[in-house]
């Protein structure tokens, strides 16, 4: 009877211990002995499950940021760019710019030489009028004169295309001549014009000037030119002869005390060739001259 009633007892705690151990995690059951106190394995209690999270509510769009600049208005855009001295691009506003790049007195053999050479034009920044005028007077006479009055329409920011008339007044009898030519900076500083004209009789005549400036300091300007003149045939009345007649080369230092005021100091060589070196031979004049020169630059 004892001996059932232990039987049963220990019957009774196996099925107990096997339960408990049913309920162990199965890190816990895995884990080695050794390295796991008895008492922590029979403490570990299973850890409770996390709760679900709520969901996140979706962020409210951005609103766009106002400027706070106005917009701008008419009034505005006009006080800003109303300059009544401002070139209009559309052409529509006259202007004007005239030049006496030479006015100069010339150390001759008898006595001193006035010589004049200038040119200026008015209109807008692609249709224009031009005025060149050139000439020489020697002892309260005038010996070399004429006036070009010529239309030029631009071609590009730095040429022009011109024609019109050019009256000769002296030497020899005044003649009208068409004129037709191109006129334009190359070689950024190289001020170019190339003329044609055709006169009374069939008379033609040509003519290539340029000049160049070197800025050697903000005011001094060292300035060579160069004009070469021709003729398709003998003009006696005026002692010109055909063909090439005659060139001019010149070097002037000038200084600009402004812009629109500079004395300069330099030298001209001109030369006769050909036929018209002919004709003056016969009248007994030299067809090479060396001058000094003397003079002031203006411009309006």
């Amino acid at each position: 009877m004892k001996h059932g009633r232990f039987r049963g007892a220990h019957l009774h705690a196996l099925m107990l211990a096997l339960a408990s151990a049913s309920f162990l995690p199965a890190g816990a059951q895995a884990a080695d002995p050794a390295h796991a106190p008895d008492d922590a394995m029979q403490t570990m209690e299973p850890m409770e499950p996390m709760e679900p999270m709520e969901p996140m509510e979706p962020m409210a769009p951005s609103q766009p940021v106002k400027s706070p600049v106005a917009p701008l208005t008419d009034e505005d855009r006009a006080a800003v760019f109303h300059d009544p001295g401002l070139h209009d691009m559309g052409d529509r506003d006259i202007h004007s710019f005239f030049v006496v790049d030479k006015l100069e007195w010339q150390d001759v053999n008898a006595g001193g030489l006035l010589h004049w050479s200038a040119s200026g034009w008015i209109g807008g920044d692609v249709d224009r009028l031009w005025i060149r005028t050139e000439g020489k007077r020697h002892d309260g006479k005038t010996e070399d004169a004429e006036l070009q009055l010529l239309w030029g329409h631009a071609l590009s920011p730095w040429w022009d295309v011109v024609g019109g008339i050019r009256q000769t007044f002296k030497p020899g009898p005044s003649r009208t001549w068409a004129a037709l030519g191109l006129q334009g900076l190359a070689l950024y500083n190289f001020d170019a014009e190339a003329t044609m004209f055709v006169g009374n009789g069939g008379q033609s005549a040509a003519r290539l000037a340029g000049t160049y400036d070197f800025l050697l300091t903000n005011r001094l300007v060292l300035q060579p030119s160069v004009e070469v003149n021709f003729y398709g045939k003998d003009d006696r009345q005026r002692g010109i002869g055909s063909g090439l007649s005659s060139s001019s080369l010149g070097l002037r230092l000038r200084y600009e005390i402004r812009r629109e005021f500079a004395p300069y100091l330099g030298v001209t060589w001109d030369r006769s060739h050909g036929r018209t070196a002919d004709f003056e031979r016969l009248k007994g004049q030299d067809l090479r001259q060396f001058r000094w020169v003397a003079g002031v630059r203006l411009w309006f």
